[in-house]
């Protein structure tokens, strides 16, 4: 198995062209040291016109192992992140059964490692069952073999503020973060897509931005007085944006993270009545597109995560209101982040290795990933090509589920090689299945 790679003529962060040598699980060596060291066991990969990043890091991904395998396992969900450029993923809580034991998420973070794709970090439930009731076994599956820092009941909101509080008090003790899927239950009850124009032209039930933006203030409130860490999942109206950049201002220890399709896709595409466009919070106006690029831009927003939620064809492949909420998103989000920040000039690739790799693994307490591309670090990176151009064919993917919301659409880049420690586990676009292919 080829384990040393030359990587001639890459620009590391979109910067000037070198030559990068992996071995030994690390960057070896860069500059004319690269091509000295190489010896004539490494694999020459050009590339000239390529971009070199930190691997990629997700804080938000539904691998649905254990319970719902016939949409996603942690094999496929991982092989898909790999082909996306990710090195880590964080696997959400919404499994059957719950995340909310030591037992449950050792499982899933051994499923991850023996898959090899990917590093699987799982993510503990902050109730037991998601019921919002009572605390899980936050302490255990911080001490556990999966050595859990992130909490969150996505899908759900904690919506008691005094659970809310003692999950924030609790996971201070072990440098935990807790994760809110901010999003008031009685203000969106029966809610099928964004509140405003749209929806009552549709005649479907609103979801307004106030659900949101009520449960964002309430725990940023919370997080200070407690002297706690708090993320908010799926950021999707100007008005999140503005309490989150308004609690970063008073030094309240808060980040934020939006979703690829949140920075492009708008409440109007609900008009065919398309459930691959239904998702869980909805799809928002053309004004609040533009609040969380110009906040994830600035800085407000601190990452960019994909909250892949892959369905079965039975549970999106039928009317408006009968439809799972969620879209698959690991195979795109690095395309959508170029076409939307890198290419329109409101970020640079160094700003996205920050939004997509270092700043969600700092979040996430990921020591050895989003890490510089330097000598001596781990060698958990993406080569990408930012000149390629493709159509997102869902039947392509590596994903299990073909529920995404750019199928047919024309996308910016091509992650051309993806490597965990220094082992490809994509080459030439195409994930390396087997050892032959690692070693070509």
């Amino acid at each position: 198995m080829t384990t040393r790679y030359l990587l001639t003529d890459v620009a590391p962060l979109g910067g000037t062209p070198v030559d990068v040598l992996l071995a030994d699980g690390v960057i070896a060596a860069t500059g004319p040291d690269a091509r000295a060291q190489a010896g004539d066991d490494a694999t020459v990969i050009d590339g000239a016109g390529l971009v070199l990043l930190p691997g990629l890091v997700d804080l938000h991904t539904h691998l649905r192992e254990p319970g719902r395998e016939d949409a996603e396992t942690v094999r496929t969900g991982t092989r898909a992140a790999a082909a996306g450029g990710f090195t880590a993923v964080h696997a959400m809580a919404n499994t059957t059964p719950t995340q909310d034991t030591a037992g449950v998420v050792e499982q899933v973070w051994r499923l991850g490692r023996d898959a090899g794709w990917v590093d699987v970090r799982p993510v503990g439930a902050v109730t037991v069952g998601l019921e919002g009731e009572r605390l899980a076994e936050l302490g255990a599956m911080a001490q556990s073999e999966a050595a859990v820092r992130v909490f969150s009941d996505d899908g759900k909101c904690v919506h008691d503020p005094v659970l809310m509080r003692r999950a924030l008090e609790y996971v201070k003790a072990f440098d935990g973060v807790v994760a809110q899927h901010a999003q008031e239950p009685r203000l969106t009850e029966g809610a099928q897509m964004h509140e405003g124009v749209v929806s009552a032209e549709l005649g479907l039930t609103g979801w307004p931005a106030v659900a949101e933006e009520a449960v964002i203030a309430r725990d940023v409130l919370l997080a200070e007085h407690v002297g706690s860490r708090l993320h908010v999942c799926h950021l999707s109206t100007a008005g999140s944006v503005e309490i989150i950049r308004w609690a970063k201002s008073r030094g309240i220890d808060v980040t934020a993270e939006v979703t690829p399709h949140h920075l492009v896709l708008t409440d109007d595409l609900a008009r065919g009545y398309d459930p691959l466009f239904k998702v869980n919070p909805p799809l928002r106006t053309a004004a609040d597109v533009e609040a969380v690029r110009a906040g994830l831009a600035d800085g407000t927003i601190d990452i960019v995560a994909t909250d892949h939620a892959p369905h079965t064809r039975e549970d999106k492949d039928c009317e408006w209101a009968a439809a799972a909420f969620g879209m698959t998103g690991l195979e795109t989000a690095l395309s959508v982040v170029q076409e939307t920040m890198v290419d329109t000039g409101r970020m640079t690739w160094a700003d996205v290795a920050r939004v997509l790799s270092s700043a969600p693994a700092r979040i996430g307490r990921v020591d050895d990933h989003g890490r510089p591309v330097a000598v001596g670090e781990p060698a958990n990176l993406v080569l990408v090509d930012p000149a390629a151009r493709r159509v997102v064919d869902p039947r392509e993917q590596a994903t299990k589920s073909v529920n995404s919301p750019f199928r047919g659409r024309e996308l910016p880049g091509r992650v051309v090689a993806t490597f965990l420690r220094g082992r490809a586990t994509v080459l030439d676009g195409v994930p390396c299945d087997d050892d032959a292919a690692v070693s070509r």
